[in-house]
């Protein structure tokens, strides 16, 4: 009797994880932008050599996702790359985005090339609105296109500038998404752009808002659900996801995916390290979000994700614990390249 029980339980969990939308993609970067949060790995990726970020893009892949998003590929006002525009951060790596982009060709990875921080990124308006930033933003890109769109791992960009949702999206970043979108277009014809907004619970589900994914240049629209920065509780998310999933429908532009937070903060929001969330907490948001959303990415494998004997650790020790038990769960599909 007991047995038969036990069976039916492991039933009921294979029946579950088969409902659940795998990891397909992750956010990845050379340094995190806000120095408290990555306390745990900014100064170890800065050592990194070339052999070491080899080895993460392609323990990455072995995990099973398919695409990375690139933060940033510039920060407090230099670069990750050999730049005309900018100085170049002193990193283990003479050229950590070339690098990583050749690894990625080798392992099948797809990425997502940010255009951006250039200036101050706590002021994101002023990033969105300045003259001088968008046109050093628009020259970075073609800048970067140059250099690095033979990769065929050069998949897409991302607009990583954000202002969150209150009800709506503001106009002027509608028009730093579609400028952006335009370059990417002109310089790189056929890849794809990607957002990642917040604001999800904000969302005003009327005719405003879909005609505002309408007017939106941009293929796949990544919205995090704030459940690791504490905005919203995971049993709340699914009902805005479902209300996303709506809107997208009637809309019939960008394809809805989801920005799943895999972390928790060591102390206050923001002001304090990130750290690897508990497993059955990020089973739970795949859970909620996995019926609405065509993909799932998360935020992110860098610092909070690392398989156990990582040839390239960086992050929290409790990350291979995370590992594991998403692994074990077969939301990271392990597999031979």
């Amino acid at each position: 009797m007991l047995g038969s029980i036990a069976h039916e339980i492991r039933a009921a969990i294979r029946h579950n994880s088969e409902k659940i939308k795998p990891i397909e993609g992750s956010w990845f970067e050379f340094q995190h932008h806000n120095l408290a949060e990555g306390k745990y790995w900014n100064e170890t990726l800065k050592t990194f050599s070339a052999a070491q970020w080899d080895a993460k893009v392609k323990e990455i892949a072995d995990s099973g996702i398919r695409y990375l998003v690139l933060l940033n590929v510039a920060i407090y006002d230099k670069t990750f790359y050999p730049s005309a525009l900018l100085p170049q951060h002193e990193m283990g790596c003479e050229n950590p985005l070339e690098t990583v982009l050749s690894t990625a060709d080798k392992y099948g990875v797809k990425f997502f090339i940010s255009n951006d921080f250039f200036g101050d990124w706590t002021n994101p308006y002023f990033l969105m609105t300045d003259p001088e930033i968008n046109k050093l933003r628009l020259t970075a890109m073609n800048e970067i296109a140059e250099k690095y769109a033979h990769h065929k791992s050069f998949y897409g960009w991302y607009f990583p500038n954000e202002t969150g949702i209150s009800g709506h999206y503001e106009d002027f970043f509608i028009d730093y998404v579609n400028a952006s979108s335009a370059e990417a277009a002109k310089l790189m014809p056929g890849t794809k752009t990607l957002i990642a907004p917040y604001g999800t619970r904000n969302v005003k589900a009327d005719d405003k808002y879909a005609g505002q994914l309408e007017k939106l240049n941009v293929d796949y629209i990544a919205y995090q659900d704030e459940i690791g920065v504490e905005k919203t509780q995971v049993e709340e998310s699914a009902g805005y996801f479902e209300q996303l999933y709506s809107l997208h429908k009637k809309a019939a532009r960008s394809r809805l995916w989801a920005d799943v937070e895999v972390f928790r903060f060591e102390g206050k929001v923001y002001q304090s390290a990130l750290l690897p969330a508990p497993a059955e907490r990020v089973i739970q948001q795949l859970e909620a979000v996995s019926p609405f959303v065509e993909k799932i990415f998360i935020y992110q494998y860098t610092g909070l994700l690392n398989k156990p004997d990582s040839l390239a650790f960086a992050g929290h020790p409790d990350s291979e614990i995370l590992y594991m038990g998403l692994a074990k769960r077969r939301f990271l599909k392990n597999r031979i390249m």
